[in-house]
């Protein structure tokens, strides 16, 4: 395929430096979900592994000039996981908790800072990737 120039005017993506000069950058969020599965939720494993497989082809067509990398969270207190926090009783998220390295479920700005980190210019020279930001929970690189 041939590429493209980013569209003038930041239309799409954040984006870091002068005009005219390398910088800009895509972050998809995926989840664990999509490095693993997820049974009983195969619809959302395949659309989270699926936006990996995206991070990592756009990655190449767009590179030099634009960095597309990824963040897969796992559980995070959101209304999202509302449901298998309360199950048992309201005892879900501690179960939830006992499965994480870390002991502890992500809140949103622990989400956010890797999101922002990789907008930086602290992440110029990272592209492909996919940060898991899980607490352990799946320990793959």
């Amino acid at each position: 395929m041939p590429r493209r120039d980013p569209p003038a005017g930041g239309g799409g993506g954040g984006r870091a430096g002068d005009a005219g000069v390398p910088g800009w950058r895509i972050v998809l969020v995926a989840s664990t979900a999509g490095q693993r599965g997820e049974p009983f939720h195969a619809d959302y494993a395949a659309t989270k592994g699926a936006a990996i497989a995206l991070t990592k082809s756009l990655a190449g067509e767009l590179a030099p000039r634009i960095a597309v990398n990824c963040v897969a969270p796992g559980w995070v207190d959101t209304e999202m996981c509302q449901q298998p926090f309360s199950r048992d009783a309201g005892n879900g998220k501690r179960e939830i908790e006992r499965t994480i390295p870390l002991g502890r479920v992500a809140t949103p700005e622990e989400i956010a800072g890797p999101i922002v980190f990789l907008c930086s210019d602290l992440a110029r020279h990272i592209t492909g990737e996919v940060l898991n930001v899980n607490g352990g929970t799946v320990l793959c690189g």
